[in-house]
C-alpha cells in the first residue's frame, strides 16, 4: 500500500491523505481532503475478471454532496477499450460511456434524470446491465472464440515447419535422458519420494482443453514427464528457477511461437497426489503441500 499526503497554501488551503493499493485482480485507491472551504473524501475499487474485462465501484462525499458510480468495461483492440458507468449524485441519474485509445479518451454522458427515484433507478441499472450479459453471452463471447481459433489454426499452419523441427529435436532429447529418468523415478518410488507422474506443457488455453479431444487439431502439447523426473534431485526436490523460459530446457521446446505458455504438472510424493501449473517465466518448486489434490 501507497500513501500519499497533499498539502495546498493559499486562499483555500487545504491537506489530503490518498492511499492506494494493487494486487493481482483487485486495485483500490482512497483520498480524504479537509480544506478550510470543503471537505470530502473519494474511494474506488477495480476488479479485473480477465486480462480483457474488469468492474469498477466508486464513491464520493462531501461538501458537493454524494455521488455513487458503477460499472465496467472491455478492451476492444490492442489499443482500445470501452467503459460504461452507472452514476447516481446530485446530478440525477447518468450513463456515462468512455471510448479509450491510446492516450486519450472521449466521454458521452448521458443524462436519464434530474431527481433520483428509486423504481427508476433500479430499472436504469438493470436494464443495461441485462442487455450487456445477453449480448456477451450469445454474439460477443462466441465471436471472440471463433476468432481466436482462426487465429490459433493460422498460427499453427504459419508455423507448422519450425514446431515440427522443434519437436523431433525435444523427441531425441528426452531419449537421451530416458534412461537416468527411469532410474531415478525407481529410486523415488522405493522411498516415497517425488515422482512426476504428469507433465505438460502448453498454452493455457490448451491446458484447459486436454479432456476434450474433438479440439486436439487446434492445441499443440508438449510431454515433458521425463526431463522433470531427470530433474529431480536425490533428495525428492524439483527446482525450475524464476525468469527462465522453459522452453530452453534439454527435452523442452516451443510448441505454440508467439503465444504465452504454461507447465502443468502432476506429482505424487509420501502416497499422495499433487497438482500444480505455473505460467513460462515462473518459478516451480515441488514438492508444497498447498499443491495437493
Amino acid at each position: 500500500m501507497r500513501v500519499q499526503i497533499q498539502l495546498v497554501l493559499g486562499r483555500d488551503s487545504s491537506i489530503g491523505v490518498g492511499w492506494r493499493t494493487k494486487q493481482e485482480k483487485v486495485s483500490a485507491s482512497g483520498e480524504v481532503m479537509i480544506g478550510t472551504s470543503s471537505l470530502g473524501a473519494t474511494a474506488s475499487c477495480k476488479y479485473r475478471f480477465s486480462a480483457n474485462s474488469h468492474g469498477r465501484i466508486a464513491g464520493t462525499f462531501g461538501s458537493g454532496g454524494i455521488a455513487f458510480q458503477i460499472g465496467g468495461g472491455r478492451r476492444i483492440s490492442k489499443y482500445s477499450s470501452f467503459r460504461m458507468l452507472y452514476c447516481i449524485g446530485a446530478q440525477g441519474l447518468i450513463w456515462k460511456f468512455e471510448l479509450i485509445r491510446g492516450g486519450q479518451k472521449l466521454v458521452l454522458p448521458l443524462l436519464l434524470s434530474n431527481y433520483v427515484s428509486p423504481a427508476f433507478a433500479t430499472g436504469a441499472f438493470f436494464i443495461p446491465l441485462s442487455i450487456y450479459l445477453t449480448v456477451k453471452k450469445f454474439v460477443a463471447k462466441p465471436y471472440y472464440l471463433r476468432r481466436e481459433k482462426k487465429a490459433s489454426l493460422e498460427n499453427i499452419e504459419k508455423t507448422k515447419r519450425q514446431v515440427e523441427e522443434s519437436m523431433t529435436r525435444a523427441e531425441k532429447a528426452q531419449q537421451l535422458l530416458k534412461n537416468v529418468a527411469e532410474r531415478k523415478k525407481n529410486k523415488q518410488l522405493e522411498t516415497g519420494g517425488l515422482v512426476v507422474l504428469k507433465a505438460v506443457y502448453a498454452t493455457p488455453k490448451s491446458l484447459s482443453n486436454l479432456d476434450k479431444p474433438e479440439d486436439a487439431a487446434a492445441f499443440r502439447i508438449l510431454d515433458v514427464t521425463i526431463p522433470l523426473n531427470f530433474l529431480v534431485t536425490d533428495a525428492g526436490q524439483l527446482k525450475l528457477h524464476e525468469g527462465v523460459k522453459k522452453s530452453g530446457i534439454m527435452g523442452f521446446c516451443d510448441p505454440s511461437p508467439g503465444e504465452p505458455k504454461q507447465l502443468l504438472v502432476e506429482y505424487a510424493y509420501g502416497g499422495n497426489k499433487y497438482e500444480v501449473r505455473v505460467d513460462d517465466f515462473g518459478e516451480l518448486l515441488i514438492p508444497q503441500d498447498k499443491h495437493r489434490v
